[in-house]
């Protein structure tokens, strides 16, 4: 009878130890130099256990190994690591006793790769065939595999560079008939991404085996619709060949192929030809012209550390707002140097060629352009491109720049090179520049007077500019209409967005267009565009004219045969009233008109009627700016006295019909009196 207690005693003791064990688990330290032989007999890498290992029975046989390191055991730097915090694998206890362990999970938690970047190609760096990894190893299979929370880290110390995939949840489940379906998301900096990838996976060995690829990548900040398409891959030692590349972005299908080489410095080539491919850009605020450029620092380092050969064609292409048809981009980056080109781009009617170069192996990167425009319409392109939609026309440019510098505010005050361009046959939209013209005479213009129901037809608008340090000089510019000339120079600072021109307007006062033989009548007084380029400072600057008033006089006398009557008589009585050196003509030649009896009114007009009136007005205005502001230029001007003193004129010749009385105007008097005072 007590033997069979004590029997019975001990079946309970280890049916209750058994029952822990189930529950806890049992402390399998014994096992991780068995799982890391394993581990590296199947790929060639060091596996280092450096947490616990636990051995679970319940619900399910469970195996948890913690604070796991991978390595290459030729790697003497230790950079290129994979680093677990834990692996947790389930399967069950039949599958382990056949010898054929099927491992129905496998989660796998932070898991960080860390990957050097390498700014040269190592020579000879194709490593040795690894051994064949299948999905199952030694007849194991895994039917689902979790990845929370991993990242991928790129980093390169000497240059105190570091990059990061961070935030990748993915899962990867397997069928019987070898079907893989992986997804998930990550983020790449500040862009999410999230990935739908399909595969049928081969038997083993997979080298230089296809495997057809089905693929889908959301990168909502980058694109603005899904990237989807299907490949054939194909594994030939370090380089991923993907072949039969065909897909769609948006509303536009491609086709090409693309390979990477990860032997050392990643090599990526890519030939892609698009149906439509459509770039989204970010539009600028509204208030963007009037905000200096950012002092935020521009990154462009990771140019160093890939290599790349890109070709791109596309029947029709969308850059924000801009269509180009057809474009052929090739571009090259080695050595941390990208040199991209195109020839006979299509835009908008004409044609783009061009090749930008962008060297980021320095701490300041440099680029430099250089650009042909033959026959584009100006207005389309310069909206799509740059928001920018005051003028039309065909446009005509060369562009020659260089620069260097960390942020955009850099880069502008670092710009040089030249730059030409011509529009012609088309219109300044927003702007009257005759009208600004003719607003002069009654005060100083602040901006540029927008309207968006008016605009300046133009036939030609032209300037070139030589650049340095940022300041952008021209000495020719050009603007001819059909109703206005202008003709002038200045510098635009680039890098402070500010302007200072020197223009010298001239209104045409027929409208016989470009056939005319009259010349146009210009005022002969400069006018000064200074300030903001958003809102410039408009005003008539006199500085000029009282360097050289006899020069002056002589271009009033010629704006006299437009605007004071035949040859000038009217402004030649004006400055002779006042013994300025004008001569009334003599005779019967004194007007073009041979019957003064049916003369028209105001046509002998000493001051041209309003409009005369209206350029007195312009040059006392000038006048205030000038003794205001520019006195070390500035002749001293008397005050001219309240009542004009008399003088003497002799008797007019008695006439039967006498003529309309003549029409004074006391601003034109007043500035002749401070302009010519001898």
């Amino acid at each position: 009878m007590r033997a069979v207690k004590f029997a019975g005693a001990a079946v309970a003791a280890v049916i209750i130890v058994i029952a822990l064990l189930l529950v806890v688990g049992i402390p399998s330290g014994f096992l991780t130099s068995t799982i890391a032989s394993r581990v590296e007999n199947a790929t060639g890498y060091r596996l280092s256990i450096d947490g616990t290992t636990k051995v679970s029975l319940w619900p399910t046989l469970n195996v948890t190994l913690n604070d796991l390191t991978l390595q290459d055991p030729k790697d003497r730097s230790g950079i290129t690591r994979l680093t677990v915090d834990s692996v947790q694998a389930d399967m069950t206890l039949s599958s382990v006793w056949s010898g054929r362990p099927k491992i129905s999970e496998l989660i796998i938690t932070h898991p960080v790769l860390y990957q050097p970047l390498l700014r040269e190609r190592l020579p000879n760096a194709n490593p040795s065939p690894m051994p064949a990894v299948p999905l199952g190893i030694d007849g194991a299979s895994i039917d689902r595999i979790k990845v929370t929370d991993g990242e991928v880290a790129f980093s390169r110390v000497r240059d105190r560079v570091e990059g990061r995939i961070s935030a990748i949840d993915a899962d990867a489940v397997t069928s019987r008939d070898r079907k893989v379906d992986f997804t998930g998301t990550a983020r790449a900096g500040e862009n999410p991404i999230k990935f739908d990838i399909k595969a049928t996976a081969p038997a083993a060995p997979i080298e230089r085996q296809t495997v057809p690829v089905d693929f889908a990548i959301d990168m909502p900040s980058v694109l603005t619709s899904q990237l989807k398409g299907r490949a054939e891959m194909r594994l030939n030692g370090p380089i991923v060949m993907i072949n039969s590349l065909s897909g769609t972005l948006g509303d536009g299908t491609f086709n090409g192929w693309a390979s990477v080489d990860v032997a050392s410095k990643p090599l990526v080539k890519v030939d892609l030809d698009f149906q439509r491919l459509a770039i989204p850009l970010s539009k600028s605020p509204e208030s963007a012209a009037t905000q200096p450029w950012s002092n935020a620092p521009i990154d462009v380092s990771g140019l160093n550390y890939i290599d790349a050969q890109i070709r791109v064609s596309a029947n029709e292409a969308v850059i924000g707002e801009a269509r180009l048809a057809p474009l052929a981009l090739d571009a090259k980056l080695a050595g941390g140097v990208l040199k991209a080109s195109t020839a006979n781009l299509g835009a908008y009617d004409g044609q783009v060629s061009g090749e930008v170069i962008l060297d980021a192996t320095s701490g300041a990167p440099s680029f430099a352009m250089h650009s042909d425009l033959v026959g584009v319409r100006a207005l389309p392109l310069l909206k799509g491109l740059a928001d920018f939609d005051r003028i039309d026309g065909k446009l005509q440019a060369k562009l020659a720049l260089r620069s260097a510098g960390t942020s955009q505010r850099a880069l502008m005050a670092n710009m040089q090179g030249t730059a030409f361009a011509n529009f012609q046959d088309g219109a300044i939209r927003g702007i009257n520049v005759a009208q600004m013209i003719r607003s002069l005479t009654t005060g100083t213009l602040s901006g540029w007077q927008d309207s968006q129901e008016q605009s300046t037809d133009l036939s030609q608008l032209s300037a070139s500019f030589r650049i340095d340090k940022g300041q952008a000089v021209t000495t020719d510019l050009n603007l001819i209409g059909p109703l206005v000339r202008v003709t002038g120079a200045g510098t635009i600072a680039l890098d402070t967005k500010m302007m200072g021109f020197r223009v010298e307007p001239k209104l045409v006062m027929t409208t016989e267009g470009q056939g005319r033989t009259s010349e146009p009548v210009g005022f002969g007084i400069p006018v000064m565009i200074q300030g903001p380029w958003s809102q410039p400072r408009i005003y008539p600057d006199m500085a000029g004219m009282l360097d050289n008033p006899d020069a002056a006089y002589a271009k009033l006398r010629e704006m006299g045969k437009g605007l004071f009557g035949p040859d000038g008589a009217g402004l030649g009585n004006i400055l002779g009233s006042f013994g300025l050196g004008g001569t009334a003509p003599s005779g019967g030649n004194a007007g073009s008109n041979p019957n003064p009896q049916t003369q028209q009114p105001g046509q002998n007009n000493l001051l041209g009627g309003p409009l005369g009136e209206a350029i007195g007005n312009l040059i006392q205005q000038g006048l205030s700016s000038g003794t205001g502001t520019g006195t070390a230029r500035s002749r001293s001007l008397p005050a001219s006295p309240a009542t004009p003193e008399p003088q003497a004129s002799p008797a007019p010749p008695a006439q039967e019909n006498p003529p309309a009385a003549q029409q004074d105007s006391q601003p034109m008097n007043d500035v002749l009196r401070q302009l010519f005072n001898r």
